[in-house]
Parts: C-alpha cells; sequence; structure tokens
C-alpha cells in the first residue's frame, strides 16, 4: 500500500492519498481548504491518477476543495448522504457564527456538488483497495471511518482513516451543529473500541497512532470517561 499526506488550511487538516502501489491509481482523502495544490504535487511527484475523493465527513476543513479535485480528474466523490448538506452550507456545520470567518477564508468561492457524487454503504472498492466503512457518528452525522487492509508490515495489518471521530490521545468536539455527546460516546464504547489493536490510526488532524496506543492511554477511551466499557 502505498500513502502520501499533507495538512491544509488553516484548520492543518490532513488530507491523505492511498494507493494499492506507487504510480498507480489512487483515492483522495479528505481535501480540505487549500489542499488542492498539495494533491497535484503529490500527484506529480509519485505518478499517481485520482480515480476518486472519499470525505470522511462533511465540515469545510474536509471537503473544500473535494469538488475541484473531482472535477479536475473527472471522479466520483463519495460522502454519507446525512452531511452531504454541508458540501453547499458550511455555516451548517459551525454555526452561524462562523459566517465570518468563513468568508475570510474562502473568500468569494461558491460551493458546489461534485458532478458525480456518491453516497457511501458498507464497502468500497476503488483504486485497487477495499473499504470498510464504518459509520461513525457523534461529530458530525455523516462522519465514517474509513478502513483498508495493509500488507506487508509485522505488527499492523489495517489503516484505519478516522477522520475527526478518533485522534491521537483525542476524540472530535460535540458542540458544533450536528454534534451530539450521547451519540459520540455509543460510537466510542462501539465502532471505535471494536477496531484492531493491529490498526494504523490516521487521523484528520495530528499525527497518526495505532489503535493499541489509543486504547491503553487515551483518556476519551477509557471506561471512567464512558461509562462502561461493553466486551470486547
Amino acid at each position: 500500500m502505498f500513502l502520501a499526506s499533507f495538512p491544509a488550511g488553516p484548520w492543518q487538516a490532513n488530507c491523505y492519498l492511498a494507493a494499492s502501489s506507487a504510480g498507480g491509481e489512487c483515492v483522495v482523502i479528505d481535501p480540505g481548504v487549500d489542499a488542492y495544490d498539495g494533491v497535484r504535487a503529490a500527484v506529480t511527484e509519485h505518478g499517481l491518477t485520482p480515480v476518486g475523493v472519499l470525505l470522511t465527513h462533511g465540515h469545510i476543513d474536509h471537503v473544500a476543495s473535494a469538488t475541484r479535485v473531482a472535477q479536475e480528474w473527472g471522479v466520483p466523490a463519495w460522502i454519507h448522504a446525512t452531511d452531504r448538506e454541508l458540501l453547499t452550507d458550511p455555516v451548517a456545520g459551525l454555526g452561524p457564527a462562523s459566517a465570518d470567518l468563513l468568508a475570510q477564508v474562502l473568500g468569494d468561492v461558491e460551493l458546489t456538488e461534485p458532478d458525480d457524487l456518491r453516497f457511501f454503504e458498507t464497502g468500497l472498492d476503488v483504486a485497487g483497495l477495499t473499504f470498510d466503512v464504518i459509520h461513525a457518528p457523534g461529530h458530525r452525522p455523516g462522519c465514517v471511518m474509513l478502513s483498508t487492509a495493509l500488507t506487508g508490515h509485522d505488527q499492523l495489518d489495517a489503516v484505519v482513516f478516522s477522520g475527526d471521530v478518533l485522534f491521537a490521545g483525542s476524540i472530535g468536539r460535540t458542540d458544533l451543529p450536528g454534534g451530539d455527546h450521547a451519540v459520540m460516546l455509543d460510537t466510542l464504547r462501539g465502532q471505535v473500541l471494536d477496531l484492531p489493536d493491529s490498526a494504523a490510526i490516521l487521523p484528520g488532524h495530528g499525527q497518526q497512532t495505532v489503535m493499541a496506543r489509543e486504547r491503553a492511554t487515551n483518556p476519551y477511551l477509557q471506561a471512567d470517561y464512558l461509562g462502561g466499557v461493553r466486551p470486547r
């Protein structure tokens, strides 16, 4: 598996390019604010051909460049249906108080949906990779984690693009529109703690981690925070 990544925009959201091997087809995951130039540079450097755009949720820092990337390479984009509205109305995901800030960040850009917009279901085969789509609401109703197998590594056997659900040492906030603390707790107890210890976690912000480390040290995955953890 080949991976390239870079943080983009004022929120330093991680954008990933994933492929079965260098020099082949790839998917672009979460191209957010100011990510287009980084995507083009990575594609050129590594001889990649984008064949799809995957969005872990609809917040502007993860989707702002999605339409431009999808249209540039003539490829589909996938998002969970419940976050579709944020592709054209980012204020709905951040609240009215964000309108002035978004105007400064985005300028006169008019956000539109990609021409070929598709919706995640249970799985996806693209760019020679098979992704399990794990619906993981709480930060946003449309949050998903995208898990794919990893071969050739001694200790890790999966890669999980966790978006803003799980970070190294933290989790996604739930105080923005669409966030729900109780739902996030259910997601943490279920979908997150069901991830194998052998999974590499590639989050939407910050450094990558591994699930074994998060299970042991992330304060938001401990029983005293979760109010009891169901057995694995």
